[in-house]
């Protein structure tokens, strides 16, 4: 374990004026609260938070810095508190050490809405400070790094997250080798089978290749300094076992096939030196096509700067090399951690920060800014992951702006990167001048001009196409917002013709104020609701005239109350609004309270929807000049074809005496085991509820289970409700459900 001492030795190499008082009163303080605690490997557990400073000393970070690595676990762990830490350290460090303490328990791997606000107070917490990410990235790391002494089902669940969330966001972070190092000692729990494999295959490689390698490094250098690069230095550099299995899994590759195992790095003063470097390689050896990137010129979006380019070189050996200056090999290395900008902050005397101006550091705070504009959790778990994922690729707008987006990205991302209208509006796109599929996936360099219309909305299968988070949380927004705006519609119908038959007139003002009796945010949530058949219309009258009586349920109307019968061509007996009388005889209703009704002459027929309607349902009935009225439940899925033919829509409701006895037609769903006395067992519980099988069909939808669809003749809602349930009660069914079409 680390000597107190020895860690502020450490700080002091390369910032020699260290705070020593606040390191020691640190590590003091520590070591009292965490007193006799062990971890799982029987070490004191004050060597956890000594080993997380020592990775942030090899980082470089400030005192500041490695005094909260050393106290964030006093909070969650100890008798320690906020109070008691601000009065020692000061509000700064208090701030950091109880920001990682409401991270400390993340669970990112169990149910969605719980992962997904975990990891919002992660980067909620991080953009406070990016401290709080440094410290958590280290303890994360040092956690691995002895994870060996967990069980089984944690180092399972702890690799997982590692693998979906830190490895990434080091990655976005521009932090490259603690990227590596996490994802290598997550691989190794998560698939042991294949780490093992791979590392013996490079330890092989590794052994049979030395010389060569070394050989490699001799002649590069020999080259540049040569040529007047005196300073430039050249290291060979093997890939991580993940690095190598990921490019297998990704290209279909054997581990044979693979050319570029092998790394080198040349690194030089400048970034003339750079380019004078790669003119210098390009003359000596060929370069193989199209594995040429620079991103000195157009940086990643986590700072990353490097000249890639691969060539075919001593030894006939295709060898990958990536040319860089010092500063930008530690930005490679260390990402955030290797801006001081962040370092300003003087904990002592309490002087203000100045926010880091990293790419990396302004993409985190994009991503805090679409927590306002996520509509649920797991949206935004979603767009974050889809963010911390993705290889990028650049391209312009016509006007020269630079765009990154992720690799296999289409003009749709393309459009919402620009701004969100302009995606919403997206018709067409040209690329490189030519007009070019919406699928289409954009490569680097690409100039895309997006082709709007004002009409557009987007559809709802663009979901499928686009790649980055942005893009797809956008076009869920407009596809709730063109749903809402059908089912409003109508909902604004059913409200107006409920408020009307009870002698009231509807308002949307009506509404605000009893939205919270109905359970909804806003009025327009509410008429949607409506529509939708979620919110009854009486309960919204009742809402708002909470004195109102509902006559209806217990006075039977009459035909001069303002409805009409109206009888089907089966006997079956309805009601329709008594406006709607001179409508189905001469096809047409005038005055402006009246039912636009076209098309019809004579008595119009009424029949059931395919799937049936049952007493006790919530029906609509839809004209057709053809078949009469057809009537529908309200939850049928057809009836979203005829939202935009509100002049088609007839209010309709049961008007069945006790004497009734009709049955009416109902269709279910049942997913049953498939083997001997299933369908007997099924059709016996059928027979005791006294419904009748009108027909059945059946199919296999896997190796042990069957799927039936019956056509049943009940009485009523309840009668079949009632079935429904004594169904699934039994032990061979599975899933039982009410079909609508």
């Amino acid at each position: 374990m680390m000597r107190q001492y020895e860690l502020v030795e450490r700080v002091q190499k390369y910032k020699p004026d260290v705070n020593e008082a606040l390191l020691n009163k640190a590590y003091v303080y520590a070591m009292q609260k965490h007193g006799q605690q062990k971890r799982a490997s029987g070490d004191p557990y004050i060597s956890h938070p000594l080993e997380v400073a020592a990775i942030l000393t090899e980082m470089r970070l400030d005192e500041s810095t490695i005094a909260v690595a050393l106290l964030h676990d006093t909070i969650e762990d100890t008798t320690a508190t906020r109070q008691e830490i601000d009065d020692l350290f000061g509000e700064d460090i208090g701030a950091l050490v109880e920001g990682l303490t409401k991270i400390k328990k993340l669970d990112l791997v169990t149910k969605k809405a719980k992962q997904a606000e975990n990891l919002r107070k992660l980067l909620l917490a991080i953009s406070d400070d990016v401290r709080v990410l440094l410290v958590k990235l280290a303890d994360r790391l040092h956690n691995m790094r002895t994870l060996d002494h967990m069980s089984a089902d944690k180092r399972a669940r702890i690799s997982e997250e590692t693998m979906d969330i830190y490895a990434p966001l080091a990655g976005r972070m521009g932090m490259q080798d603690m990227r590596e190092e996490l994802e290598n000692l997550a691989f190794r729990h998560i698939n042991p089978e294949a780490f093992e494999t791979v590392t013996r295959r490079l330890q092989e490689l590794s052994e049979r290749n030395e010389g060569l390698i070394r050989k490699i490094e001799e002649e590069l250098s020999e080259l540049l300094q040569g040529e007047g690069l005196k300073d430039a230095q050249v290291k060979g550099r093997q890939k991580k076992p993940y690095s190598v299995f990921r490019k297998m899994q990704s290209k279909s590759l054997s581990f044979e096939q693979l050319s570029d195992v092998w790394g080198f790095r040349i690194i030089v003063c400048d970034i003339p030196s750079c380019y004078r470097a790669l003119g210098i390689v390009h003359t000596r050896w060929r370069v193989v096509p199209g594995r040429f990137k620079d991103y000195i010129s157009t940086p990643k979006q986590n700072d990353y700067q490097s000249i890639h380019t691969t060539i075919i070189g001593p030894s006939r050996q295709r060898i990958e090399l990536q040319i860089r200056t010092k500063r930008m090999h530690e930005i490679a290395e260390y990402g955030i951690a290797a801006h001081a900008l962040y370092k300003d902050r003087d904990t002592v005397s309490g002087d203000a920060t100045r926010s880091p101006t990293s790419n990396a550091y302004s993409w985190l705070r994009r991503t805090i800014e679409s927590l306002a504009e996520g509509d649920n959790p797991e949206e935004f778990l979603e767009h974050t992951k889809l963010e911390l994922f993705q290889d990028q690729v650049f391209c312009f707008t016509p006007k020269g702006q630079l765009i990154a987006l992720p690799r296999g990205a289409t003009p749709i991302d393309f459009a919402y990167a620009v701004h969100t209208n302009i995606g919403d509006t997206c018709v067409g796109a040209k690329i490189n001048g030519r007009i070019m599929p919406l699928v289409t996936r954009l490569n680097n360099g690409d100039e895309v001009e997006i082709i709007r219309s004002g009409i557009q909305v987007p559809p709802p299968a663009w979901e499928e196409i686009v790649v980055t988070g942005k893009a797809r949380a956008a076009i869920r927004r407009a596809t709730r917002a063109a749903v809402r705006k059908q089912y409003a519609g109508l909902g604004y119908r059913i409200l107006e013709r409920t408020f009307e038959r009870a002698g009231k007139i509807f308002s949307r003002d009506a509404l605000k104020p009893v939205l919270h009796r109905l359970g909804q945010k806003e009025v327009e949530d509410a008429i949607a609701a409506v529509g939708r058949g979620e919110l009854s219309s009486l309960d919204v009258l009742r809402a708002v005239f909470p004195d109102h009586q509902d006559e209806r349920v217990t006075v039977k109307p009459s035909a001069d109350d303002g409805w009409f019968n109206m009888r089907s061509a089966a006997g079956m007996v309805f009601k329709l609004p008594e406006r709607s009388k001179e409508a189905v005889a001469a096809g047409q209703v005038e005055g402006p309270e009246a039912l636009p009704i076209r098309g019809l002459s004579g008595n119009a027929e009424v029949h059931f929807s395919p799937a049936g309607a049952v007493p006790g349902d919530r029906i609509v009935g839809i004209m057709d000049k053809d078949k009469g009225i057809t009537i529908y439940p309200i939850q049928s899925p057809i009836l979203q074809k005829f939202d935009d033919e509100p002049e088609r829509w007839i209010d309709v409701r049961w008007d069945l005496d006790e004497a009734n006895s009709s049955r009416f037609m109902a269709r279910i769903a049942v997913s049953a085991l498939n083997e001997p006395g299933t369908l007997a067992e099924i059709a016996q519980a059928i027979a005791t509820t006294d419904v009748n099988i009108r027909s059945l069909s059946m199919g296999r939808v896997a190796a042990d289970f069957t799927e039936m669809q019956f056509d049943l003749e009940v009485w009523d809602l309840r009668q079949l409700n009632h079935l429904m349930a004594q169904l699934k009660d039994l032990p061979s069914i599975s899933l039982v459900k009410r079909l609508f079409e």
